[in-house]
């Protein structure tokens, strides 16, 4: 075990109830023993020993199947091994926690969803997805109340560990028994293959969410938008909001703002303030977002008098400046060669409260490399020359 490692300990270990089978004595003795004093190493080593000794009690009451090893009808008995195999399966001792599983599958103490979410927890972090699997499909044979959440807990492993194919596999068999996959889970799967799949695989993961007659949510857009953003299909990211719906109140101005990034990143700039326009006669009050959006733009196309406008706006709507707008100021002054005015300007803002940023984080995958001022907060590898503008044409 690795110094660094830490030890991560049943939730019963100091308490262990007393057991009534000679093996559990033993058991609780030894465990105790394991858990006090010494260093991390010795405390692992201690616990392995356990494992091991439990690992050959198990085998041998398989091998010969006898039943003496399970508990009795004593619920704390077998909260007392669920304990174990959970402390087992987060310290990588997977082999001993698998054999407790097993057995207790097969007793008439079926596991809580709170047992299942702790092992199916400790097998993902240490990338065993193929045991998550396995666990699924045994309890997917058993008529369980708790079924459709264990598919959704597996899910939700497969998804973020980038398994795609075995997250479709358990929504398929999820389908498959009459389980209804919710609205939670379905915007899940369309954030995972934001992650992880293709763009065509993310639209048809929508496609599928909105034939379920769920709307994604806002975690659900911000995934998709991003995916775009990275691969800077503008157009297709237009579209996908228009889609959704930008009159949404639920999600605030997030859409609106996603749509005039749209456009900015490419300093569209006729359709930038054509769309700010229409953001506000929507009813929609624009943000700090929505002003840096425009202030990144007017800044790198250094349209000072633009972006002047937009401040005394900000002022307006009682929108408090961050670091992001000052930094468009400084960025277009200098840019024209006018930083001896700077003074002048910044000191028409309000100066005195402590440097913040506020814009939301996605504005700086598409416009932050583009500016001076900004790269502490986006240094990608290999900065891309922004496309020509074009006040005439939209995207």
């Amino acid at each position: 075990m690795n110094s660094s490692q830490i030890l991560l300990l049943p939730k019963l270990g100091w308490s262990l109830p007393t057991p009534k089978l000679t093996w559990r004595n033993r058991l609780q003795y030894r465990t105790s023993l394991s858990l006090r004093g010494g260093d991390e190493d010795d405390r692992y080593a201690k616990l392995v020993g356990v494992a091991d000794e439990l690992l050959l009690e198990l085998k041998s009451s398989s091998s010969s199947k006898s039943q003496d090893f399970l508990p009795t009808d004593d619920d704390d008995d077998y909260s007392t091994l669920y304990s174990l195999m959970i402390c087992f399966a987060q310290n990588g001792l997977f082999p001993q926690a698998e054999a407790i599983w097993d057995q207790l599958l097969n007793s008439s103490f079926l596991p809580e969803i709170e047992t299942v979410s702790k092992l199916f927890d400790a097998l993902s972090n240490r990338g065993h997805f193929d045991q998550i699997a396995r666990i699924l499909a045994q309890l997917s044979s058993r008529n369980l109340d708790i079924l459709p959440q264990v598919y959704c807990l597996a899910i939700s492993c497969f998804g973020n560990g980038g398994q795609l194919e075995l997250m479709e596999n358990a929504i398929e068999e999820m389908v498959s028994k009459g389980m209804r996959v919710d609205a939670a889970t379905g915007n899940a799967y369309v954030r995972y293959y934001s992650i992880y799949g293709s763009l065509t695989e993310m639209e048809a993961a929508y496609s599928r969410l909105k034939r379920s007659r769920y709307s994604i949510d806002k975690d659900g857009i911000r995934a998709v938008a991003l995916a775009y953003l990275k691969q800077k299909k503008l157009y297709r990211l237009s579209e996908f909001l228009r889609e959704v719906g930008l009159g949404r109140k639920d999600v605030g101005n997030l859409l609106w703002n996603l749509l005039l990034l749209s456009y900015a990143a490419n300093f569209k700039m006729k359709t930038l303030q054509r769309e700010f326009l229409r953001m506000i006669e929507s009813g929609f009050r624009p943000d700090i977002t929505t002003f840096n959006i425009r202030a990144l733009a007017f800044s790198r196309m250094t349209m000072l008098w633009d972006l002047h406008l937009s401040i005394q706006h900000m002022k307006h709507e009682m929108v408090v400046p961050d670091i992001v707008t000052y930094g468009c100021v400084v960025d277009a002054y200098l840019e024209r060669r006018l930083g001896r005015n700077l003074d002048f300007v910044l000191s028409s803002m309000n100066m005195n409260s402590s440097p913040k940023v506020l814009t939301d984080p996605l504005v700086f995958e598409v416009l932050a490399p583009y500016f001076i001022c900004f790269t502490p907060l986006y240094r990608p590898k290999h900065p891309e020359q922004p496309e020509m503008p074009d006040d005439e044409s939209s995207l």
